[in-house]
């Protein structure tokens, strides 16, 4: 089932999520209902907070940007080919590393809003599968970013967060039309009561 994406202004997002364990209620199916939402909303990464779940939850599928760009004849560039399709119960980050590095981040509970974002490119992070079994892996690149955009969401950080206040007073207009509901996207969102 696609879920509706808690837009800008919720609550829910600026909660710091908690942990869960491998009881809790509907768990299966909420993973799986995130995996549908994320693709009914062209995204690459989803966290359980955009779907009114106060819990350490997120997806991620860089895999599917590498297949766009598969033609590219220089992908051995990229230190996190093939990418990604990974679900990340309590996740918590162990380390951050590299280089700190710009790219145009965007997020589905802020839609039509892009900014350039710095974040170190790579992250060590210790999570639990789907199947709750443990895992500490380091990631790089595209991956690592996607991965760090969506840790964000279960500590109740935005990515507009990480721009300077000028930039988030220019774009308070746009930020209070999302929080309103005067925004057009091609999926299902949920906006502050």
């Amino acid at each position: 089932m696609i879920l509706p994406i808690v837009a800008y202004g919720h609550p829910v997002l600026r909660k710091v999520a908690h942990d869960i364990d491998q009881d809790y209620p509907g768990l299966p199916k909420l993973i799986e209902d995130m995996w549908e939402t994320l693709y009914a909303s062209a995204g690459v990464g989803l966290a359980a907070p955009q779907v009114n779940k106060d819990i350490r939850l997120f997806v991620v599928d860089s895999e599917q940007i590498f297949r766009q760009i598969e033609e590219d004849k220089e992908q051995h560039s990229y230190p996190d080919a093939p990418g990604i399709k990974q679900v990340f119960i309590n996740a918590h980050i162990k380390e951050l590393d590299g280089l700190e590095w710009n790219y145009n981040e965007g997020c589905l509970s802020i839609p039509k809003i892009r900014e350039d974002i710095k974040r170190l490119s790579v992250v060590t992070i210790e999570y639990l599968d789907e199947n709750f079994e443990q895992h500490m892996r380091t990631f790089r690149g595209i991956t690592a970013r996607i991965i760090l955009h969506e840790y964000d969401h279960i500590e109740g950080k935005l990515f507009i967060d990480h721009i300077t206040s000028l930039k988030r007073k220019l774009l308070k207009g746009k930020l209070n039309d999302i929080s309103k509901g005067k925004v057009k996207v091609d999926y299902k969102m949920m906006f502050p009561a």
